[in-house]
């Protein structure tokens, strides 16, 4: 295959086209977001090193010779050229399947939006776009496709299906107190224990412990902070096992006593029904019953 003739510079050739099309250095100018100067200095260097006036001047004006029109003709087809080929490269906005997904925090923060990624490398033709509500949302009146909820199942004008269960346990920072941790259940009588929308009591009853369900201090309506707060050694904390898992496997948390609660509320998908037949739909769900599936169950 022989070797192709080498090109003139392409800042040259777009300086030139367009000055050539306005046969005005000052249009041309504006056009690139260049100054005059530019566009001058750049059409001189393509003129030397093609051995061939482009323009007659005459001071400030200009006027394309009948070789550089030819040029400047040629060259505005290869940038069609290359433009169509570069469109049918893209897909169109006709192809792309957009999917709007909405979560609780805890869960699109914590461990959705950590996985997407490989939704995405299988999906590339699905744009999601991802809300995360602490509101139970109207999915039908907001146009939403999907919504991952931590309840019942019970959600009236929409298709429901149960994801995974979910259970609570105690963690703390390995830097709480700077000291040794609890290491029995009643330790937790002498422990500042965090608080959150979770109660204590249904896990004290599992642990055996006649403790009083913890007052006072500050109330973490967001497990995301909650989880942070523990990290920094502020107390110890109850938390769900989804939303902690990244903390405990990392090391910045330790679970405590081994002793689970069971949540009475679990994860649900739920999707108006004129949105649970998509494609996009479809995809996400299976794809995201095999990322449960494959994920770490709680012990």
């Amino acid at each position: 295959m022989s070797e192709l003739p080498r090109l003139p510079n392409f800042s040259a050739l777009r300086a030139f086209e367009a000055a050539a099309r306005h046969e005005n250095f000052s249009r041309a100018a504006e056009e690139l977001c260049l100054t005059h100067g530019a566009i001058s200095h750049q059409v001189r260097a393509l003129e030397e090193e093609l051995g061939v006036s482009l323009f007659i001047r005459n001071g400030r004006q200009v006027r394309v010779t009948p070789e550089g029109k030819r040029f400047a003709e040629a060259i505005a087809r290869a940038a069609d050229d290359i433009a169509r080929a570069a469109q049918a490269l893209r897909p169109s906005q006709d192809a792309i399947q957009r999917l709007s997904v909405t979560a609780i925090p805890s869960f699109a923060a914590r461990w959705l939006a950590p996985r997407l990624g490989s939704f995405i490398d299988q999906h590339p033709d699905i744009e999601v776009i991802l809300q995360a509500s602490s509101q139970l949302q109207d999915l039908v009146k907001e146009n939403i496709d999907v919504g991952i909820r931590f309840g019942q199942g019970r959600y009236p004008g929409l298709v429901s299906e149960r994801l995974m269960g979910e259970i609570y346990y105690p963690v703390v920072s390995p830097n709480y107190r700077h000291g040794p941790l609890p290491v029995e259940p009643r330790d937790l009588a002498d422990a500042v224990l965090l608080r959150s929308n979770e109660p204590w009591a249904p896990w004290f009853k599992a642990a055996g412990l006649a403790l009083a369900e913890p007052a006072g201090g500050v109330m973490f309506e967001d497990l995301s902070m909650l989880i942070r707060s523990c990290v920094d050694g502020d107390g110890v904390a109850l938390v769900r096992h989804v939303v902690a898992m990244q903390e405990i496997a990392s090391g910045h948390l330790i679970r405590l006593f081994g002793i689970t609660c069971p949540c009475a509320e679990d994860y649900y998908l739920v999707s108006p029904p004129g949105a649970y037949g998509k494609p996009q739909v479809r995809a996400f769900r299976d794809w995201l019953k095999a990322e449960i599936a494959n994920a770490q169950p709680p012990a």
